[in-house]
């Protein structure tokens, strides 16, 4: 049987997305999903499974709603395969180039693959509809912002809240693909030079605003194609990600740690930036993800102490085996990532309201752990890819109010809006990612 992309579309976004009724339980990630079904299914057509998973989990709402309207009884639970199968089809008609017929007749076939031939006629007859009434279908949707921008209800809230002027322009861009950016390695060429081994491979490209070794590509492209990837001459890394090696600053002579590293980005770029430095440490819980750092360390030609354990056990064993504290550290914390959603589409269902609070709680703790192990004097660079004041300056702010030995060092930079704590970027069309950033210096002296 031939390879159908919308039936295997179709089991992913069934463990993705909340499509049962009453659904308590979390779904799963695309990130997860998508390389095991690529892995059993190896002839199929990644790109276009890709753009049938991100683009359903972008605009699941919509598609959803307009489901809702043409369908004359909804599935039951046992087949939401059938559910996530028809907003493959629908996204196809309203979303991609893919002619109408060819949408329809692949999107039916896709229920033989799922073993539900039952299901062909109300695809088949629900598509047609759609494809008669699509412009009446989407003018009929409801014009509130949830809706309009496929977000979630909550988030759509808590955006608005934090940024009232700027909250319908970052729903949107949620809604946008996000540019493939890279950095350059310093220690084999200069961003001017490698602009221009793009150019002479036919890669247009840009120089980033605000990263200094920052390139944009003006389309996405493997990264088998980018002058001397495999031999470390350049690294893929949204912009916004890019600031942080920049903010540590790091000297020679200083040690450093990377507390939540994997999977390298951050590590590998404070060792580019500062070939002199005592000590580098990279550190992550996530034993898997730990293996993408030394991956990342060894393409780059570089060097860390790598540690797979938590922040808490690494606090514990450093102190107790030397007292030896970092003059560097940097703290990007897990967050909702609800900064680069649009990366991540699936990040609107996956995550629930309730999580923002316990996020915030873990990362306060992060904060505290890792204040332990910074030398007097010191530096420290919290950092999130998340839009939410929750989880960023309320964070930060309820650190400094509890420790006396901490003062927040202002941020003199051309990029990004002043927080009332530390510094916020918001995600920008055909630019950087959402992220946060706040520098804490700590006191020389012991605390009074």
């Amino acid at each position: 049987m031939a390879i159908n992309e919308r039936a295997i579309a179709a089991q992913i976004l069934n463990d993705v997305l909340p499509l049962k009724k009453g659904q308590t339980h979390r779904g799963r990630s695309l990130s997860a999903l998508l390389p095991k079904m690529l892995a059993k299914h190896p002839k199929a057509d990644k790109p276009l499974l890709q753009e049938l998973c991100f683009g359903v989990c972008r605009w699941f709402i919509r598609l959803d709603k307009l489901a809702s309207s043409i369908t004359h009884h909804p599935f039951k639970a046992r087949d939401s395969d059938i559910h996530a199968l028809l907003l493959v089809g629908i996204y196809q008609m309203l979303y991609m180039r893919v002619p109408d017929h060819a949408a329809i007749s692949e999107t039916v076939e896709a229920t033989r693959q799922l073993d539900k031939a039952w299901a062909a006629k109300v695809i088949n007859g629900t598509l047609r509809r759609c494809q008669r009434e699509k412009t009446e279908l989407e003018q009929a949707l409801s014009d509130n912002l949830s809706i309009q921008t496929a977000h979630p209800k909550w988030l759509v809230d808590m955006v608005t809240a934090a940024w009232p002027e700027q909250a319908s322009a970052v729903l949107k861009t949620n809604n946008t693909p996000a540019p493939m950016t890279i950095r350059v390695n310093p220690r084999h060429n200069s961003r001017a030079k490698y602009l221009q081994q793009l150019k002479d491979k036919s890669i247009q490209a840009k120089a980033c605003e605000f990263s200094s070794q920052g390139i944009q590509l003006e389309k996405p492209c493997s990264v088998d194609k980018l002058p001397g990837f495999a031999l470390g001459h350049s690294f893929v890394q949204d912009e916004a990600a890019q600031l942080a090696a920049e903010l540590i600053d790091a000297q020679p002579g200083d040690r450093v740690l990377d507390a939540c590293a994997a999977p390298g980005g951050k590590t590998t770029h404070i060792a580019e930036s500062q070939p002199d430095l005592a000590y580098l440490a990279a550190l992550d819980a996530d034993e898997q993800r730990v293996g993408r750092i030394h991956e990342n360390l060894q393409r780059l030609g570089l060097t860390a102490e790598v540690f797979a354990q938590s922040l808490e056990d690494f606090t514990r064993e450093q102190i107790a085996a030397n007292g030896e504290t970092f003059d560097r550290i940097l703290l990007d914390v897990p967050c909702s990532a609800v900064g680069v959603i649009r990366r991540h589409p699936d990040i609107k269902w996956l995550r629930k309201r309730s999580d923002i609070g316990a996020l915030a709680e873990q990362q306060l703790l992060l904060l505290k752990t890792a204040w332990t192990l910074l030398t007097p004097g010191g530096t420290l660079v919290y950092a999130t890819c998340s839009i939410l004041p929750h989880e960023n300056e309320r964070v930060v702010r309820a650190f400094l109010n509890e420790q006396p030995d901490a003062t927040e060092q202002s941020l003199s930079v051309g990029w990004g809006q002043p927080a009332s704590v530390g510094i916020q970027l918001l995600p920008q069309r055909n630019g950087h990612d959402g992220f946060y950033y706040a520098k804490l210096i700590k006191a020389k002296g012991e605390p009074k």
